[in-house]
């Protein structure tokens, strides 16, 4: 490691982050969009509706205006909020581990009628769970905060999300005014919208004050029962979710990189690691193959960055089944573009995209989903995104099957589209313009991992445990250990998903 890299610090990263993006695609768009569109993958995580998280941060910039604060508290305690359930897809497949079925599982949790955190009273007779599970979120959600160029107060928050009043909480144990004012203003709010939701106002107001002195301070939880019916009848009467206190105004200007939310997105599933990236520039290639114009190319490129949000609504769990998928499962299935389709309705500036985007699964004759169009009905932009989403799938290994070598995959998609499920221009430029993805979207940064380091995160980064790395890479478990904390040291994280957030970001894998 280098003496520069040796004195980095994590706002350095961000600089890295800018530096080492693909500067063929501008993938920038509005920063408030992506604050968004993670909420948005953040409540379909949990099992929530998917106004959960925008209801619960006006609510929170409310109590943050109530109790005193400024605009930046107020911006501050909203953004928080939203970020809140950003780490969701970094430890689903360690909740997935433990209660088999991670959206459930954490619907169930959230909803738990107990006088401390429900993750904490859920995990209780689970062994170390709450705090491993909180470290990976945590730590992932704060580094997403620095991605997005949040300010230092809003990291040690998002940091710091499992944090209880009496210091019981994780991953610091932390307690009292150790702890921000965002992060009880964001556990209030949020408790109050799903408790009032599942049992009403009055047993809701009943369970935060049970939870006052433990989870939150007595005196916020005070002012959240003041006011929570008035609150509660003005989020009824505004579905825009507008108010004195919003992000708008704050984030205005602002932008960031749409690769982030691509990487949150593949964060789920470890074998998905750099998908989402690998089908936006073949998709772009296609595009640009097939003589589109450079407004279509980046709108290709940018729905199949977003194509996979939908994916957060289905547990881990059915993903990983190696065999056939039972008929309910199925239909867990066929609902991922509708959710990304849905997501067009929250995130501005990406509607278009997030419209293409619901397309990735269709096919020409209409055995796709979910809306099973055929033909003309699926849009070009549409065509091209599913074949690319195809392509790049066949060409990885699966827990159902492995991985399709190069010619075998290309055959396999021709087939397709000779039997009338793919545009076969469409294909046809796609592997014309296939060997150009080989090549690394971004420069990595020289010297930062060695070749080895790097070899072991790419294992990592799709779920293998160190024994099973040793056995790939014909080294001791040992020797794999020492390289993986190396890699931690030198990216300064603490676990495999925060490494492989910010590897895929810095295009180390």
């Amino acid at each position: 490691m280098t003496e520069a890299f040796a004195r980095q610090t994590p706002l350095d990263f961000r600089s890295l982050f800018i530096a080492s993006e693909f500067s063929m695609d501008d993938s920038t768009v509005p920063l408030l969009d992506v604050v968004r569109a993670l909420s948005f993958v953040g409540d379909l995580a949990m099992g929530q509706p998917t106004d959960y998280s925008p209801r619960v941060a006006w609510m929170a910039g409310q109590l943050a205006r109530e109790t005193g604060g400024d605009e930046m508290a107020c911006t501050r305690a909203m953004a928080v909020a939203l970020l809140r359930w950003s780490g969701c897809t970094a430890n689903a497949p360690e909740f997935a581990q433990l209660f088999g079925d991670d959206v459930s599982g954490r619907k169930a949790l959230l909803a738990t009628p107990s006088s401390v955190s429900g993750f904490r009273a859920g995990t209780r007779k689970k062994g170390s769970a709450f705090l491993a599970l909180s470290r990976i979120h945590c730590e992932v959600a704060g580094d997403i905060a620095i991605q997005l160029g949040l300010d230092d107060a809003t990291q040690f928050a998002l940091r710091h999300l499992f944090e209880s009043y009496d210091g019981g909480g994780a991953p610091n144990g932390l307690r009292d005014e150790e702890i921000p004012a965002a992060v009880y203003m964001a556990s209030l709010a949020g408790d109050l919208d799903i408790f009032q939701r599942l049992y009403g106002i009055e047993q809701a107001c009943g369970l935060i004050e049970a939870r006052a002195g433990t989870l939150y301070p007595r005196e916020l939880a005070s002012v959240v029962i003041a006011n929570a019916r008035r609150w509660l009848a003005a989020l009824d009467d505004d579905p825009t979710l507008s108010g004195p206190c919003s992000l708008d105004a704050a984030f205005a200007g602002r932008t960031t990189s749409l690769e982030i939310l691509a990487h949150v997105i593949d964060l789920k599933l470890p074998w998905m690691t750099g998908h989402s990236g690998q089908v936006a520039r073949l998709a772009r290639n296609a595009a640009l193959q097939l003589g589109m114009d450079e407004s279509s190319q980046q709108k290709v490129y940018r729905a199949a960055l977003v194509h996979g949000m939908g994916r957060a609504a289905v547990p881990n769990m059915i993903w990983d089944t190696p065999g056939r998928l039972a008929p309910w499962a199925w239909e867990r299935i066929r609902l991922v573009p509708y959710w990304t389709g849905r997501a067009a309705r929250q995130i501005g500036s990406l509607a278009g995209e997030a419209e293409v985007a619901s397309h990735a699964y269709e096919r020409l004759d209409g055995s796709g989903y979910f809306r099973e169009l055929k033909a003309t009905a699926v849009p070009l932009e549409g065509r091209i995104l599913a074949a690319s989403v195809a392509l790049a799938a066949l060409r990885a290994p699966r827990p159902w099957r492995d991985a399709h070598a190069e010619h075998a995959a290309a055959e396999l998609l021709m087939a397709e589209a000779a039997a009338g499920r793919h545009d076969a221009d469409v294909v046809r430029a796609l592997l014309d313009r296939a060997p150009i993805v080989a090549t690394p979207p971004n420069k990595p940064p020289t010297g930062l991992l060695s070749e080895r380091e790097r070899e072991v995160l790419r294992w990592i980064s799709l779920g293998a445990s160190n024994k099973v790395v040793a056995q790939k890479l014909a080294i001791s478990p040992s020797t794999v250990r020492t390289h993986v904390e190396s890699v931690f040291r030198k990216l300064e994280c603490a676990t495999r998903a925060a490494a492989t957030l910010k590897a895929t970001q810095l295009g180390l894998l």
